[in-house]
């Protein structure tokens, strides 16, 4: 499943949160990465412990919870705090596949870090498509590789375990923001039934109304959700 959420940020947000990071500490990519994609990755990344990127990531999760798309397709449990990385030009990142697991420190800033498990992949562009040529996001499915290079503010969902890699950035450089989701429905399959099946029930309801038919299909809904969910 891959979906593109459009207009997650608006522009309007997307300068400031360009201000911001533009005057922060940028770092080694590699900070984040595992041992077999560390020797892959080329770029640069704001630290986690940053203020700026703590900031910032606040107002994307704020933003994600108000986006409905957003909600439907992922079915969120845990999102991990956003993160922020710059490939200028000569960056790449090339073929890898993300982390099974994530650890997040506690906000308390003790006890163990609580685990995220990265059902899907998400990342928010913060640069638009005519300032850069190159570091297009190509997501390996099972259809084949597709080329994804949204416009600021619109962000693409995806599923963890594909193979993905960003391509060479051969002029200006592209920002972005990324981050992992544990949904609450583990099974890819069965996540990706119950979003083609809210989106047809919003469709109909949009239609019929809340007719008995919609009423039973909603109720269908939830039940799997029940069934299938983990909380």
């Amino acid at each position: 499943m891959l979906v593109h959420v459009p207009h997650l940020l608006t522009k309007e947000l997307v300068a400031q949160m360009r201000g911001h990071l533009d005057s922060a500490d940028w770092v080694d990519g590699k900070v984040t990465a595992g041992s077999q994609s560390s020797g892959a990755k080329h770029n640069l990344q704001i630290p986690e412990s940053s203020p700026v990127a703590r900031a910032m990531g606040e107002a994307i999760l704020t933003a994600l919870g108000r986006n409905e798309l957003f909600t439907s397709a992922a079915l969120a449990l845990r999102v991990f705090p956003p993160l922020f990385n710059r490939y200028d030009t000569g960056m790449k990142f090339d073929a890898h596949i993300d982390n099974a697991i994530r650890f997040v420190k506690s906000s308390l800033g003790s006890g163990a870090p609580i685990r995220v498990r990265t059902d899907l992949s998400a990342t928010l562009f913060l640069t638009e498509p005519d300032d850069y040529d190159g570091g297009e996001l190509v997501i390996e499915g099972s259809f084949g590789p597709q080329t994804v290079k949204l416009p600021a503010g619109d962000m693409v969902l995806y599923s963890a375990t594909t193979r993905h890699h960003v391509t060479e950035v051969t002029r200006g450089s592209r920002w972005a923001s990324f981050f992992w989701i544990q949904s609450m429905i583990r099974d890819a399959a069965a996540r990706t039934m119950l979003f083609e099946l809210d989106g047809a029930l919003q469709s109909l309801r949009r239609q019929l109304g809340d007719n008995e038919e919609v009423v039973r299909l909603t109720g269908l809904y939830h039940n799997l959700v029940r069934r299938w969910g983990e909380t």
